[in-house]
């Protein structure tokens, strides 16, 4: 890939993970003869507007250091551009950076963009209603989930937050029928939560919702957990340790063009922000963005 010589970070400064940032970014890129500016982020959207500013501008990429939801506002205003994406973990549980291979150390992450060892992936998004996403949306349990996992929790705590939250939520988890229209062909379930999967990482290396969930394969994942009962919820826990994607409480579909109806309205999140409620309708939308991430073990890439 062509070298870059000029790059925009673009920092959340309320991400997850208090750190220095301009150290490690100077020692990364002015050795190198990489030209980098940064922009800090006031409130929601200015992410994104910062990186098509960026892109229009010119730059060879542009960066985000934050968490998940800094991650998708970047990659948001980076589609259709070109300009490729680095990410530098910043956040509570980092899960793209995970999901992609990048370290989780800001100056190996850095490396990534002066050094040699990188390659570009196009990676696909998901649109629910007129918002992009990167991870997944979720319906009723997920989406009160991140409701309840609050910024002091996630402070305090960590990854742990959305646990409590999850033993939270879980003692008011009710059945929902859904009404789902996966490219046209119509499916009622009962279920306490319906999730639309871009990526199925869990925000650890090799845990995922289901192996065959890839974040570049021109397809959403519909996965609806039917029991709300802590007895299966702890089966899809350990099927999903165990890597055994045939659970029983999992349904697991894919498709192109999703719609999600309920009887009653229910809280929809996508990539960690509340959208509104139920219904909804969402769809890929394919190689999106491209993404820096470490060269593959077999060293082929672009």
């Amino acid at each position: 890939m062509a070298q870059i010589k000029w790059i925009h970070v673009i920092v959340n400064p309320a991400s997850g993970q208090d750190r220095p940032i301009l150290g490690p970014l100077n020692r990364a890129f002015q050795p190198a003869g990489i030209r980098w500016e940064v922009k800090i982020t006031q409130e929601a959207g200015d992410a994104c507007r910062f990186a098509q500013e960026a892109a229009a501008q010119g730059v060879d990429a542009v960066a985000a250091y934050g968490g998940d939801g800094t991650i998708m506002e970047v990659a948001s205003g980076l589609i259709g551009s070109q300009v490729p994406m680095a990410i530098f973990p910043g956040g509570t549980a980092n899960v793209m950076a995970v999901e992609l291979g990048i370290p989780n150390d800001l100056t190996q992450a850095c490396a990534l963009v002066s050094g040699e060892e990188r390659a570009l992936r196009q990676v696909d998004m998901g649109q629910i209603n007129e918002r992009t996403f990167l991870l997944r949306a979720g319906v009723g349990f997920e989406a009160d989930l991140v409701q309840g996992a609050s910024r002091e929790l996630k402070d305090r705590i960590g990854n742990l937050a959305y646990v409590v939250s999850a033993l939270q939520a879980l003692t008011n988890a009710k059945p929902t029928h859904y009404q789902l229209t996966l490219d046209g062909k119509e499916i009622e379930i009962d279920g306490i939560t319906c999730m639309i999967a871009n990526s199925g990482n869990l925000g650890q290396p090799g845990l995922s919702l289901a192996p065959s969930i890839n974040v570049d394969d021109g397809l959403l994942d519909v996965i609806v957990i039917r029991a709300g009962d802590i007895v299966s919820m702890l089966s899809v826990i350990a099927s999903v340790v165990g890597k055994n994607e045939n659970a029983e409480p999992l349904q697991h579909y894919q498709a192109r063009e999703i719609k999600i109806r309920t009887e009653t309205p229910q809280t929809v999140q996508a990539d960690g922000e509340i959208l509104g409620e139920t219904p909804v309708s969402a769809r890929v939308l394919p190689q999106a963005v491209t993404v820096i991430v470490p060269k593959p073990a077999n060293g082929m890439g672009q």
